[in-house]
């Protein structure tokens, strides 16, 4: 049998009775600590209560898996992760894989540092979007930047995992996430994290030292934010009972803003820029096809296809909108090159 026991986010006291009664009966424990480090007291706490077998897992262990399913085939064995055990996909494949092995499984759930950290902030869960990690070795941040972008448009906070190596013992710190953030907003341009963003950085969550700090990037340059682990939220758009409570819970070095409101979908931003542009390259060339009657219907449908754009971003088509301002674009072009002009886009 393979039990799936979580150790919640306050160290040995915050395991489920259920958990301790588990752990402590078992012929095997597995630890793994690769999601979340477990203090030396703890770790001892936590030995003291096994009276079967007990190791720590790494990563590569629990990934590969083998070990941990063959002796389930036998014996009674806990994997006893940080948290939540199935907050960690890891878990859940290798849960998936013993039910495909006709091994008997239980599920012992806790405290997952996620759902407590978003409620420590003030914030309501029902508006955390898309989460994202970063991670050091990342050449681009571009899929979290855009993870960013999707769910301020939606209104929604972002939860960004930062690195945690186990063996290296090395935390990524919030401070250069945040400038590799901004370092791919100068090569997106998408006016999606700036200095002037509002973040909050939770520390700690569930330990008795944890801390909450929020305030503009700019005014947490400087910010020592403590031991890790850290993870940072970008909120979204925020209603006034989240504010409220993020004033009380946490540090506020500035006032609780909304990001939202300053993101524009990036629609928005191309029909801004493309709209005037095939206009302009229209109005160009119409005096070039006076009195050609042959042409009138295409410099009209042009016209149209123009028109259509902006009537289709109004009513949140985008997928439209930008469908029609490229056949417009088309038309014209094709106008411009019958004329021996260049292209204006």
């Amino acid at each position: 049998m393979l039990s799936f026991v979580g150790l919640g986010i306050s160290g040995f006291e915050s395991i489920p009775i259920e958990g301790l009664e588990t752990i402590s009966t078992a012929d095997i424990v597995y630890l793994e600590q690769f999601t979340s480090p477990i203090s030396e007291s703890d770790l001892k706490k936590i030995q003291d209560s096994i009276k079967g077998e007990f190791k720590l897992a790494k990563r590569w262990l629990v990934e590969d898996g083998n070990e941990i399913l063959e002796m389930s085939k036998e014996k009674n064995v806990v994997l006893l992760a940080y948290g939540d055990p199935y907050i960690a996909t890891t878990h859940i494949e290798l849960r998936a894989r013993a039910i495909e092995n006709k091994i008997k499984t239980h599920s012992i759930h806790a405290s997952s540092s996620l759902t407590s950290m978003i409620g420590e902030c003030g914030l309501h869960f029902y508006k955390i979007g898309r989460i994202a990690t970063i991670m050091s070795e990342m050449k681009s941040l571009t899929t979290p930047y855009y993870v960013i972008y999707k769910n301020l448009i939606e209104g929604n906070h972002t939860v960004l995992l930062l690195e945690y190596n186990q063996d290296k013992k090395f935390f990524l710190d919030p401070k250069d996430a945040l400038k590799g953030l901004l370092e791919t907003e100068q090569g997106q341009t998408r006016n999606v994290i700036t200095e002037s963003n509002y973040v909050i950085i939770a520390s700690r969550i569930g330990f008795k030292d944890q801390a909450i700090v929020c305030g503009k990037i700019s005014s947490l340059k400087e910010t020592d934010f403590g031991k890790p682990p850290h993870t940072i939220i970008i909120p979204g758009r925020l209603h006034f009972t989240e504010s409220d409570a993020l004033k009380l819970f946490g540090k506020c070095i500035d006032e609780p803003f909304d990001n939202s409101e300053k993101t524009e979908k990036i629609s928005n931003q191309m029909m801004k820029k493309y709209v005037p542009m095939v206009r302009e390259a229209l109005e160009e060339i119409e005096p070039l096809y006076k009195n050609q009657k042959e042409f009138e219907i295409i410099l009209d449908n042009a016209e149209r296809y123009i028109k259509d754009a902006e009537i289709f971003l109004g009513e949140g088509r985008d997928e439209n909108a930008i469908l029609s301002i490229g056949y417009a674009d088309g038309l014209v072009d094709a106008l411009r090159l019958a004329k021996g002009l260049e292209f204006k886009m």
